[in-house]
């Protein structure tokens, strides 16, 4: 950095009055400068589903959660992409999915721990045989100040003394820069960073920091001012000489931009973003870890190795036994994800599949396209309706066809708002059709 990096000890909170003044809605305010996008070759997803994802919800079990590792590994296929999972550490449950999960011996996702700011922490991630944990260290003013009820001074040197205890013990440390949306830059982020680049020269081992958007205030454009510019954040650490591998981003959904900011934070040089499965988290959840792996897949190339479909067999597992009820048009995985309901819209999948998909859904996803019938799906909705259930091949003005649509023409005319249910369809299919048409299997 040009300038000088100096923690700046104030008497005052700064509260970024101007962009956050908490009567109105947040505003972004920009730069007249950029800065320019790094976009590194390696970068992989970091998982907090049995973190920060349970503290929305009821705890998992540790059988549930060694069923959702089993699967966070079947996706990453053994390539690296889901590279590690933060748990809780406290109690006997979560101890005990610690060791059911570690006694598969999968090399991904590596299993990292979670603790608050306390020595004493230090001594369940060292009875676990963990290599690494996250610690919670408050960035902002507002944490600082107001909740903490430090100077800055104060707060910096009692995070620096944990970082410490942990590299005593032989355990990497992970700072969990919280509220740093909303964090003076100049005066205590990069102070800070710079004093734990220091300990990791000293103690020739990684200090990793981890960007905490704690209430989603980051926007993805390159010219937005800090301390909400997640381009401007992660190129003045990585100026300052912080390594990409060792960011990672961390980011919440309170305004809608929570996978846009992972991916900026991984273009501009944070190597490492933070998910939780289907974005659950608290509040308004993190980065889906389902949108972040099918990001790479955009940004990287698809994986061979990687086992997309098995997404879709971990939303079908979260909404049969962990209760998550994903709503119907959820990307990617909810039930109606690639369901059309426009009639000129099946008439287009009928010719091409790829005019309205977004790709090819049953190759990456095991999930057909498919097509919800109203009033408004037309003789081609039916058709292709019929045509993926069943062995057959129907022109769209078939007697039985039209018969179908005068049923659901009725439906409609007599006030039905309600799409045509499945088991509406099979009736009338069946009653037309006998027993004829051999099912798809």
């Amino acid at each position: 950095m040009t300038k000088p990096v100096q923690l700046q000890d104030i008497e005052r909170p700064n509260l970024y009055r101007d962009v956050f003044p908490y009567t109105e809605f947040p505003k972004v305010t920009f730069d007249a400068d950029s800065v320019p996008m790094e976009n590194p070759q390696d970068i992989w997803i970091t998982d907090t589903t049995f973190r920060d994802g349970q503290q929305a919800r009821a705890p998992y079990s540790p059988e549930q959660v060694l069923k959702i590792f089993d699967y966070l590994h079947a996706i990453d296929g053994d390539t690296g992409l889901i590279r590690q999972s933060e748990f809780f550490l406290y109690s006997d449950k979560d101890r005990r999915a610690v060791e059911l999960c570690r006694n598969r011996g999968y090399q991904f996702p590596e299993i990292t721990g979670w603790i608050r700011a306390t020595i004493a922490d230090f001594k369940i991630v060292k009875e676990l045989g963990l290599k690494e944990t996250g610690i919670l260290t408050s960035a902002s003013d507002y944490h600082i100040f107001l909740k903490l009820k430090k100077t800055r001074s104060q707060a910096m040197q009692a995070y620096l003394d944990i970082v410490k205890a942990a590299l005593d013990t032989g355990i990497l440390p992970r700072c969990h820069l919280e509220d740093i949306t909303r964090a003076d830059f100049d005066g205590f982020i990069l102070p800070f960073a710079a004093e734990l680049m220091k300990l990791s020269q000293q103690y020739k081992t990684p200090v990793k920091i981890r960007l905490c958007d704690t209430l989603g205030f980051g926007v993805p454009f390159a010219n937005a001012s800090l301390p909400r510019g997640v381009p401007k954040m992660v190129y003045a650490l990585r100026q300052l000489g912080v390594p990409g591998e060792w960011l990672e981003w961390h980011g919440h959904n309170d305004l809608h931009k929570v996978e846009v900011n992972a991916a900026a934070a991984w273009l501009y040089g944070c190597k490492a973003a933070n998910c939780s499965i289907f974005g659950m988290g608290e509040r308004t959840g993190n980065p889906p870890l389902e949108a972040l792996v099918i990001e790479h897949a955009q940004l990287r190339g698809t994986n061979p190795k990687v086992n997309y479909a098995a997404i879709t067999d971990l939303a079908n597992y979260a909404n049969k036994e962990l209760g998550f009820n994903l709503p119907a048009n959820y990307p990617l995985v909810g039930k109606d994800f690639n369901v059309t309901r426009a009639g000129i819209h099946a008439d287009g999948l009928l010719k091409n599949e790829e005019i309205y998909n977004c790709f090819d859904t049953l190759k990456l996803l095991k999930r057909p396209v498919g097509v919800a019938i109203t009033d408004k799906s037309g003789a081609a909705g039916i058709k292709h309706w019929i045509e993926e259930r069943y062995v057959i091949d129907i022109p769209k003005h078939d007697p039985y066809v039209l018969a179908i649509k005068d049923n659901i023409d009725a439906e409609y005319t007599a006030d039905r708002i309600s799409a045509i249910s499945d088991e509406e369809m099979e009736k009338w299919v069946k009653e037309l059709f006998g027993d004829k048409l051999p099912p798809r299997r």
